[in-house]
């Protein structure tokens, strides 16, 4: 086992891989097995887990559970969508300043 970092040149990430190898019996050559462990941030250094591509969009999804409290779920969804808004808010008065 063993880390493998990787640097993506079209955008510039580099990701950090678990690799594992193994011996394959049918074509007679050692091979390696390789899981995403996540990228390497640029300013701090340190490694940022991800879970893959697109894999979590699936997941993530707000699907509120009969025992869920569903105030606390509007009220995290305002803030979630007032937080969108002055970003956007932000983008378009930079937008406007920029010549």
């Amino acid at each position: 086992m063993a880390i493998i970092k990787q640097f993506d040149k079209r955008s510039g990430i580099t990701y950090v891989y678990d690799s594992k190898s193994y011996y394959d019996k049918e074509k007679k050559c050692s091979r390696a097995k390789r899981t995403l462990i996540g990228r390497i941030d640029p300013e701090s250094g340190e490694i940022v887990p991800t879970d893959g591509r697109n894999k979590g969009s699936k997941s993530k999804s707000v699907t509120p559970s009969p025992d869920a409290d569903k105030d606390k779920l509007i009220r995290r969804l305002k803030d979630e969508n007032h937080q969108l808004k002055l970003q956007i808010v932000a983008l378009k008065k930079d937008i406007r300043t920029k010549p």
